[in-house]
């Protein structure tokens, strides 16, 4: 996951792969919640790792319940439940921003609380109190549960508290509105089967109902444990005397609907002329509305193929239609099709998301907002947005998309960056990519993997310098700052000297050396791993830092026939969002053409102190001394070598670091970056 402040994606020209999908948010924290009320354990399987449940499962075990991750991944859970008591009677719950877990937990410990005493209170982020929870109060309140409004009225947090002993008046219909949000029927459904006793229990839906797609999530789920609800059409849903849930045993949980439409967008948009992009972990037989935007898609000029738990897209008609249509069933994969609307032959009108300005932003006027930034034309009003594509090519913008802290607008907003199919080629910046970790932790790298990109868009910051100036530490931790990936060329040639020693080849032996530098199976880590290493599988990343390991690494490295060996391999670790290498010559041979090129240096005094620093914390013993002849030898040793000698680029910024501490060096690099990255540059051109 990219925890950085923005992520710059470059032009994007095609997609094609395979992704797998991340469990289903709506399913994930409904199953927990009954699993929670059930007795017995439940073993979900495939459940989505994400904040949203994060924050469930929290509140899960601060109640009593058994929360454990299976022996199997980390979507694997086994959850213990309570049988419908309470285990304790006090708590405070902060819910984040999840109104899936929110909106049904209110519901379930209002009653809970009415029946068996408590007080519990809910609260959440800034936005989850400007959600409205008023609807579902309204409906609680009359059936006798105590719910105070801890803010402005109507919205969180809540304190609901009551009496053991405490009796419910559930003898008349239960009514609710449906036309804000269809989470207060849902949370009714999944609460009150806890309170049913001789008599039906009825429900009455005020309004029209939207988002039934989720409600029949909902019902979906409740037969699975056990609870059988019977409905008259949309407004009104009864549940029988003596429900009770009963635990399913195991149950897997889908993919998620809403996240495949980013995909399906992809393959509409890109998939050309090759492979498809293939989306696994939800199909043709799924149980969330959200499917039903593959139709949609359709509409537009996908081509889509599909069976049980897979779809493949690719592009059809081109460029893509625009379309009118009712989004009602489908709230938030509506969203994905007011971006596809950029790519579209004329205007696209999406109506009935009137639900878009209570969720985790105000939606409609967020969308609104940042598609204009890129260039459409966008009219919006209380439930409907028109979107029109920029006009040609040279109107679409290089636009630094806000997010609004909502990780659907990050996700939708990434699929501007294939503009170059509409004739475009500009960057684009993502604020905030983070904010996906509410359901998709992981989607700017699945998306990035399907992702092609003209090799000369990926920006390449190169960094050079001589042994231990710390060059690697730096390149690491812009890496990291900047999300992108991380070329340690150092470690190529330090993982083929390992790998010479682990296979018996001497390192004079140039045939068999470069044979195996040319098919060296290395891994570079990303993200919170940048800085690790892992060659044939095995984590190498301290046996790379030795000095008899950095000792043949200046072996083979003299070896043209290695250098070339190695030589597609750095190549090939151009990939987007952008590279950072370091190295010796990465921006004199390898990347002549590096967007940004560092030289960093440090006199051999401070390097060798810096050597030996390191070297005791492992508990090696040497000198300063010893080591500062080392490193000046190996420095004469590197700038005299026939094949691409230690020096800096003609157009190198030189940074010398002996006085300066990582944090300020890296500090240094960014600016020197903000100063040139593509991004920059493209929105000043065309500002």
């Amino acid at each position: 996951m990219f925890d950085i402040p923005h992520l710059d994606l470059p032009p994007l020209v095609g997609a094609c792969g395979t992704v797998r999908l991340p469990g289903s948010k709506s399913i994930s924290n409904r199953v927990l919640l009954l699993a929670a009320l059930a007795a017995g354990t439940t073993e979900l399987h495939d459940l989505l790792d994400s904040d949203d449940t994060a924050v469930m499962l929290g509140a899960l075990r601060t109640l009593g319940c058994g929360v454990a991750r299976g022996a199997r991944d980390a979507q694997h859970w086994r959850i213990t439940g309570l049988a419908g008591r309470l285990a304790l009677h006090e708590a405070d719950l902060f819910l984040g921003n999840a109104g899936t877990a929110m909106r049904p937990l209110a519901a379930t410990l209002a009653l809970l609380a009415a029946t068996q005493g408590g007080s519990f209170t809910l609260r959440g982020t800034a936005r989850m109190h400007e959600r409205p929870i008023g609807d579902l109060v309204d409906a609680l309140r009359p059936l006798g549960c105590t719910i105070d409004e801890l803010g402005a009225p109507g919205y969180p947090p809540l304190r609901l508290r009551g009496r053991p002993g405490g009796q419910l008046a559930l003898e008349r219909p239960i009514r609710v509105r449906g036309d804000v949000s269809s989470q207060f029927l849902s949370a009714l459904l999944l609460a009150l089967p806890l309170a049913a006793g001789a008599h039906d229990i009825t429900i009455d839906v005020e309004g029209e109902l939207i988002s039934r797609p989720y409600v029949e999530i909902t019902l979906a789920l409740l037969a699975r444990f056990g609870i059988a609800v019977q409905r008259e059409g949309w407004s009104r849903f009864t549940i029988a005397p003596g429900s009770t849930y009963r635990s399913p045993g195991a149950l897997h949980v889908e993919g998620d609907a809403s996240s495949a439409s980013y995909f399906v967008a992809a393959g509409a948009i890109a998939a050309a002329g090759g492979a498809p992009v293939r989306i696994e972990g939800v199909g043709s037989d799924s149980i969330q509305g959200d499917i039903a935007f593959v139709d949609a898609a359709r509409a537009m000029g996908a081509r889509v193929a599909s069976g049980p738990g897979w779809i493949e897209v690719r592009r059809g008609r081109w460029p893509l239609t625009g379309l009118t249509i009712d989004a009602t069933p489908i709230p938030d994969a509506a969203m994905t099709l007011a971006v596809m609307a950029l790519y579209a032959d004329g205007p696209s009108r999406i109506t009935g998301i009137a639900s878009w300005r209570v969720k985790e932003t105000d939606r409609i006027a967020a969308m609104a907002a940042e598609l204009r930034k890129l260039g459409a034309t966008v009219v919006e009003g209380p439930d409907f947005i028109e979107v029109s594509p920029p006009p040609a090519a040279r109107d679409w913008r290089a636009a630094a998309i806000e997010t609004y802290d909502d990780h659907r607008m990050a996700m939708c907003a990434s699929l501007a960056a294939f503009n170059p199919l509409a004739g475009a080629h500009v960057p684009l910046r993502i604020l905030d990519p983070r904010c996906v970790a509410k359901t998709f932790p992981e989607y700017f790298e699945a998306l990035l993997g399907l992702a092609q990109a003209a090799p000369a868009d990926v920006p390449v910051l190169a960094i050079d310098g001589p042994t231990a100036s710390g060059k690697g530490t730096l390149a690491a931790a812009v890496a990291r700052a900047l999300g992108f990936h991380l070329l340690d060329s150092g470690a190529l040639y330090r993982a083929t000297g390992l790998a010479a020693a682990w296979d018996g080849v001497t390192l004079d032996d140039e045939p068999r050396v470069a044979a195996l530098a040319a098919a060296l199976q290395l891994r570079f880590g990303q993200g919170d791993d940048a800085g690790r290493t892992w060659l044939r599988g095995r984590d190498v990343s301290d046996e790379l830092r030795l000095e008899a390991t950095g000792l043949a690494a200046s072996r083979v490295s003299a070896l043209p026939a290695v250098r070339a060996a190695l030589h597609g391999l750095q190549l090939a670790c151009r990939r987007a969002p952008g590279l950072v290498a370091d190295g010796r010559d990465m921006g004199t041979v390898v990347f002549p053409g590096a967007t940004l090129k560092v030289f960093l240096t440090a006199s051999a005094e401070k390097r060798a102190e810096r050597r030996h620093k390191q070297l005791i914390s492992k508990g090696i013993s040497t000198n300063i001394a010893d080591l500062r002849a080392d490193l000046e030898a190996r420095d004469e040793r590197d700038r005299k070598r026939a094949v691409a000698p230690l020096k800096p680029a003609a157009d190198a910024l030189l940074l010398d670091n002996s006085a300066l501490d990582i944090d300020e060096s890296v500090a240094c690099v960014l600016g020197w970056w903000q100063e040139r990255s593509p991004f920059e540059l493209a929105r000043r051109r065309l500002a």
